[in-house]
């Protein structure tokens, strides 16, 4: 078992960029102007010749990004999330998107746990619009090691692909030595009978420990990580709803167009279910520490062990 370290996903995609070009030589890595924060910086530092900043032009970015998938490259585009998702939506819908070209876009300071940069950069609409975009992948991965394989997998997947990172540092709970990833298959982390819980990113280690508190409570729990929003992993889905009939799904996103609708539209369509949604609740947030955050919207772990067990009772 690995040595558990709390780190910020945005790092640990800065290092698997760095890993991966070692052996591929085709990666290439553009930011528009914020490469200390997305840390693509780390690769800017090995790599120069292969990093090209746009400036503050994420359309652009995306543009270039677009030319260079066109001619045989594998771009990583990053910026936040809002400005990478936000800013240049059009050109990912028009130039990655209709074209199906292999551009792998990485939204960074996604959620409220951007923290002080208040409610213009906590971008909690971001899978929501990438979710719009027929052939886009989604990733949302929940530590650093998820990080890593995940990043992996959307280099060998052929097409458009958004990676969500997060600014917080946070704890590592995935073993990689029995770790294994694949694009559009949730992984359950705990059993149980009564209720499902589905938590995406950055909040899943909030909801595990808030589950393992309601374990010891003597309530059946199950707790599903669903590291891919698209495509969704319908079959896990359907075995939840039909072994534990309720589903409570956690995000650090706003619940309107996010995980919880894509978990709603499953059951909706394959085996009816009461779906409940944690997250942000349509609202923008505001600035004030990161952990402070997640209390406030109810989305650390005993902001989640209250609202679960005030689901189940229903």
């Amino acid at each position: 078992m690995a040595e558990s370290k709390k780190i910020a996903t945005r790092e640990s995609f800065g290092q698997v960029l760095c890993e991966l070009a070692k052996e591929h030589d085709d990666i290439v890595v553009l930011d528009a102007d914020l490469a200390a924060a997305t840390k693509t910086e780390i690769f800017k530092k090995e790599y120069p010749d292969r990093f090209f900043d746009c400036g503050i032009a994420e359309g652009n970015m995306i543009g270039v990004a677009a030319g260079l998938a066109a001619a045989g490259k594998v771009p990583f585009a990053a910026s936040f999330a809002m400005f990478a998702t936000g800013r240049a939506y059009e050109q990912i819908r028009n130039s990655v998107g209709y074209p199906h070209l292999n551009v792998k876009i990485a939204g960074s300071h996604a959620g409220i746990s951007v923290g002080e940069d208040g409610a213009t950069h906590q971008c909690c609409e971001d899978l929501a619009l990438m979710r719009t975009i027929p052939g886009m992948v989604i990733l949302n991965p929940a530590d650093h090691y998820e990080m890593i394989e995940a990043t992996k997998a959307a280099y060998a997947y052929n097409g458009p692909v958004y990676i969500r990172l997060g600014r917080l540092a946070i704890d590592t709970f995935n073993d990689p030595e029995n770790y294994s990833f694949e694009i559009g298959k949730g992984i359950t982390l705990e059993e149980g009978n009564d209720v499902t819980v589905i938590a995406t990113g950055l909040v899943v280690y909030e909801a595990l420990k808030a589950v393992r508190a309601l374990k010891a409570q003597g309530k059946s729990v199950r707790l599903i990580n669903m590291h891919t929003i698209k495509p969704i992993d319908k079959d896990i889905i359907i075995k939840a709803a039909k072994e534990t009939g309720k589903i409570i799904t956690i995000e650090e996103h706003n619940i309107i167009g996010g995980l919880g609708e894509a978990v709603a539209a499953v059951t909706a369509e394959n085996c009816p279910v009461p779906v409940y949604r944690i997250g942000v609740e349509d609202v923008f947030g505001h600035s004030g520490p990161a952990v402070g955050l997640l209390a406030e919207f109810g989305l650390d772990a005993a902001g989640l062990e209250k609202k679960i067990t005030e689901l189940m009772a229903k």
